[in-house]
């Protein structure tokens, strides 16, 4: 870190573009990816962005700055390591903002040490409310830390300093109840702050449409990279497969009393649970899907693969590799992150 916080924002062309040249750009990216990996005849929808291109993230992190004049809250300058002092994000929700700001003037009361601090995760529902997990480079006593009215409970994890930022290796104190519930696609989900769930609800529930409407009455549904079960339970999936604990935790809640499978596996791990005919919807982290999982695929020939991405380019790899057996029948990309370079994209393949 440098000596002295940065005083500056960076600028990068998403800040000074109009929303109509963003969504533009980050379609020819999204076409540029699949090019890439020449995989050809695509034939995108029109590009989803809804309305919002400010405020409407219901997860954000803070990181921390001490100074001479108390606690500040702060991020990463991009491309950089110096922070930025901030007093909130203009992306996230207010509820997050306010949160964040009240977490900090706690600390601060508490008398903590910025550099024992590693970064403050806030997260939103719908109706306002929010959690917290706060991360500290200590295993520190902070059994007095007392709930501001902005949030309804926190986690305060002790993170090794050398893990990243929000990686927990012992929960310390887990304050009030640090459950959210929200209703997406008319289906009620529990989640907490560290959850596998979309930060863009609007334009999420946008996508889901599309997913239901490329699923079959009968046919059987899995989800391989599940969370909570945000997908899968939104558009009745018969099996979950999630590797996270915290999540298959919330997932078993939110299945409730339906006749919904719920594994605990990695998806490499629970290939078994992929059948010829079956209707497969997968949504990987960045790093896009194990090698052994696009392997199982093309072994037992599902019906139809559903692929929701973050990350196009990993998402292109493997839709290249899955081209031996099926074809690209649907293509959109949507502005889950407005104002960021981050894209979303859906692909439909159907069995050849």
């Amino acid at each position: 870190e440098p000596e002295e916080p940065l005083s500056y924002l960076s600028t990068s062309p998403w800040q000074i573009m109009t929303f109509e040249a963003e969504n533009l750009a980050k379609q020819a990216i999204l076409a540029e990816a699949f090019e890439r990996e020449h995989v050809d005849g695509i034939e995108w929808s029109e590009f989803y962005s809804g309305n919002e291109q400010y405020n409407y993230r219901n997860k954000n992190e803070f990181g921390f700055w001490g100074s001479e004049d108390g606690l500040h809250l702060a991020h990463y300058v991009r491309g950089t390591s110096g922070k930025q002092m901030v007093t909130e994000s203009k992306l996230a929700s207010e509820p997050i903002n306010q949160a964040a700001r009240d977490v900090r003037d706690e600390l601060m009361r508490l008398d903590v040490w910025g550099g024992k601090l590693k970064t403050v995760l806030i997260r939103s529902s719908q109706d306002g409310q929010s959690v917290a997990a706060l991360f500290v480079k200590e295993e520190l006593d902070m059994s007095d830390f007392k709930l501001p009215s902005s949030i309804k409970g926190i986690d305060i994890y002790y993170s090794h300093p050398k893990s990243p930022a929000s990686v927990a290796t012992k929960l310390l104190h887990s304050i009030g109840d640090t459950s959210l519930i929200d209703t997406v696609h008319n289906t009620q989900l529990s989640y907490g702050a560290l959850s596998f769930f979309q930060v863009n609800i609007p334009v999420f529930e946008e996508s889901l449409k599309v997913i239901k409407k490329h699923t079959t009455h009968g046919v059987r549904v899995v989800d391989m990279y599940s969370g909570v079960g945000a997908i899968g339970l939104s558009i009745g999936a018969d099996v979950l497969v999630e590797s996270d604990e915290s999540n298959i935790k919330l997932a078993k809640q939110n299945v409730a009393d339906s006749e919904t499978k719920v594994i605990h596996a990695t998806s490499e791990n629970a290939l078994e649970h992929v059948q010829t005919g079956d209707i497969v919807i997968v949504d990987p982290p960045r790093a896009g899907l194990h090698r052994d999982v696009v392997d199982r695929i093309i072994e037992v020939k599902p019906s139809k693969i559903i692929y929701l991405s973050c990350n196009p380019s990993t998402q292109a790899r493997d839709v290249k590799l899955l081209s031996e057996q099926f074809i690209v029948k649907y293509a959109q990309g949507y502005n889950f992150f407005p104002r960021t370079p981050h894209i979303e994209s859906l692909i439909v393949l159907e069995l050849k």
